[in-house]
């Protein structure tokens, strides 16, 4: 009967070698645009959405406490 041999290594981790260097892009030129449309596909849907109204009030509301907390560093320095 044979034993398992164990690996030093915890499980689940690779180790990586790191890659020679490549003299210039590994995907040519035409595969690039490519992945760029249809990126630019599928993230162009999202910002047609926009922002929720809750989101947009809160982003406001940080905004404006921010500058209020500004405004009182900048008279405690002075």
């Amino acid at each position: 009967m044979m034993k398992e041999r164990k690996s030093s290594r915890p499980e689940g981790l690779v180790q990586v070698r790191p890659s020679p260097a490549r003299p210039g892009p590994a995907l040519n030129r035409e595969i690039q645009t490519k992945i760029g449309q249809q990126l630019r596909a599928v993230y162009d849907d999202i910002v047609d959405q926009g922002v929720p109204d809750r989101f947009a009030d809160l982003l406001r509301n940080l905004d404006t406490k921010a500058v209020r907390t500004e405004g009182v560093d900048k008279d405690a320095s002075e």
